[in-house]
């Protein structure tokens, strides 16, 4: 018989159930099992003779007869015909599938990460980040936007070559890639509009709860773009049609962990950098010279929500000096052509114009002290018909935590990597 899948069975079938027990009561004449496999849960019925020995935890098949059962979840229940162990549980868990993991430390869900992703909190969490990867591919696909595959092996760095995890090469030196932004520029010569969803890494010294050395970037560039404003714009409806189908498929569950239903970031206003910064001194916060600190992030999108009913705001227009020397200067003040969403609370994205010719690129690495010959290969192929172009690039898991109001970027990592953590 094949195995069916738990939200498949229909009363009146005999059918072959796999799973792990999720709970498991044994009275003087009867027990019940709860089963859980990817589908969902169904009670099974059966003996206490027949579940001797079987704990919680323990991976099962049955096979049995569905029948009504008002009572039971879901309107059915198993009858027990027969089963045998797929694999055993060790006795003595710190947590369960069925446990609600607000006592259990952070460290020993990650030490048992299997068994938390078995939980329904855990769970969803990843659900919804997959959700979100599938969303943001979908949406950039039908915008005729080219998924690309790039190199994490890289010669040097996109940002001069600070914070690079270096690697042993052979017979010389390599750096794990700080970003994509090369390749996708390329990519843009060659296709106009690209994306890219991979892990980027960042040799960082922090330690706090919205850093990572290794996380997912969602990034993307399209050519034909001469200011930091069509890129904010695609942005905006990118992520209002994400937003709303994350509201659609897992509503009831963002508002009851963040506290309300995702927004549409249509309305997210655009306020520039000096404007973002009197905003905060008004509000009695001072902001450093060329960035926001995270106070200030979060004031800015109480703000937005006060004003305009949306708790994200795009800041654009931050000192040119401060940003990457690919950064596309905006006008002839010294800023930039870059900007940061803030969401929630927190930036979770970077994005802007960059700079589009090879003179260009050359000067501005110049001014900041750096020699253009490491960066010959990429400057090479400014030489081959390249378009005013701009990107974004929004950190996965980031954004996961936001969407879902967690407090901690690293609920939101499969297995983070940061300065304590590289196993498991």
């Amino acid at each position: 018989m094949e195995r069916t899948l738990i939200e498949e069975t229909g009363a009146g079938r005999e059918v072959r159930l796999c799973g792990w027990i999720h709970r498991l009561r044994v009275l003087k004449n009867a027990a019940f099992i709860v089963l859980r496999d990817l589908s969902g849960t169904v009670q099974i019925v059966a003996s206490p003779e027949q579940v001797a020995g079987l704990k919680l935890e323990d991976v099962i098949e049955v096979t049995g007869l569905v029948r009504a059962e008002p009572r039971a979840a879901g309107g059915r229940e198993v009858e027990w015909r027969s089963g045998r162990i797929l694999n055993r549980a060790v006795s003595i868990l710190p947590f369960t599938s069925a446990s609600t993991l607000e006592n259990v430390p952070t460290e020993v869900q990650l030490q048992h990460r299997p068994l938390s992703l078995r939980t329904e909190a855990v769970g969803e969490i990843f659900r919804v980040q997959a959700a979100i990867l599938e969303l943001f591919r979908a949406h950039l696909r039908a915008d005729r936007f080219t998924e690309i595959v790039t190199s994490k092996l890289v010669a040097t760095g996109t940002e001069g070559g600070s914070n690079l995890f270096e690697v042993k090469y052979f017979e010389r030196v390599a750096y794990l890639a700080q970003s994509p932004q090369f390749y996708k520029e390329h990519g843009v010569a060659g296709l106009e509009r690209v994306f890219e969803t991979g892990h980027v890494y960042r040799a960082e010294p922090h330690a706090t709860s919205r850093h990572l050395t290794e996380y997912c970037s969602l990034d993307l560039e399209l050519g034909f773009v001469e200011s930091a404003e069509p890129v904010m714009e695609l942005e905006r409806r990118l992520l209002t049609a994400m937003f709303t189908e994350l509201n659609r498929r897992f509503g009831e569950s963002i508002r009851r962990r963040s506290g309300a239903f995702l927004p549409e970031l249509t309305k997210a206003p655009i306020w520039e950098f000096p404007e973002c910064v009197e905003r905060l001194r008004l509000a009695g916060i001072t902001s450093p010279e060329a960035d926001l600190t995270p106070e200030g992030e979060r004031m800015l999108c109480t703000i937005a929500e006060r004003e305009l009913g949306v708790p994200a705001v795009f800041v654009v227009g931050f000192p040119l000096s401060k940003r990457p020397f690919y950064v596309h200067p905006r006008g002839e003040n010294g800023a930039a052509q870059s900007f940061d969403l803030l969401f929630r609370g927190l930036e979770i994205t970077t994005g802007g114009q960059r700079l589009h010719t090879r003179e260009a690129l050359e000067a501005s690495l110049r001014s900041r002290g750096l020699a253009p010959g490491p960066f010959e290969g990429h400057l090479r192929m400014f030489e081959l018909g390249m378009p005013p172009h701009g990107g974004l690039a929004i950190g996965l898991e980031r954004l996961t935590a936001q969407v879902l109001g967690l407090a901690n970027v690293r609920e939101a990592t499969l297995y983070p990597r940061d300065r304590v953590h590289l196993a498991p």
